[in-house]
C-alpha cells in the first residue's frame, strides 16, 4: 500500500494540479477516482468532514483537503517521501 491516497476527480481543477505535483515529484500514490464510485466519494468525504476535492490522505492518518502546491510539497518532504 502507498504512503499516500489521492482522492479526485478528472474535472477537477484542483485535483490535476496535485495529481500532477505529484506525478512531478515521483510520488507513489493509490488513486480513488470518487467519479467512479459513491463509496469512494463517501469515503473522501468522511475523511475530509465536507465534500471537497481532492482529499490527500496519508499513512500516517492525515490527511489535506485542497492543498496547495506549497502546502503539499512540504507534507511530502516532512514525511520524507520527496528529498
Amino acid at each position: 500500500m502507498a504512503e499516500v491516497t489521492y482522492y479526485g476527480a478528472d474535472w477537477c481543477s484542483d485535483c490535476r494540479r496535485s495529481k500532477s505535483l505529484l506525478n512531478t515529484l515521483g510520488v507513489e500514490y493509490d488513486v480513488k477516482d470518487v467519479e467512479q464510485s459513491a463509496e469512494l466519494a463517501a469515503e473522501a468525504e468522511a475523511i475530509a468532514g465536507r465534500k471537497n476535492i481532492p482529499v490527500i490522505k496519508f499513512a500516517d492518518g492525515e490527511f489535506m483537503v485542497e492543498p496547495s502546491d506549497a502546502d503539499l510539497h512540504a507534507a511530502l518532504t516532512k514525511r520524507g517521501l520527496i528529498k
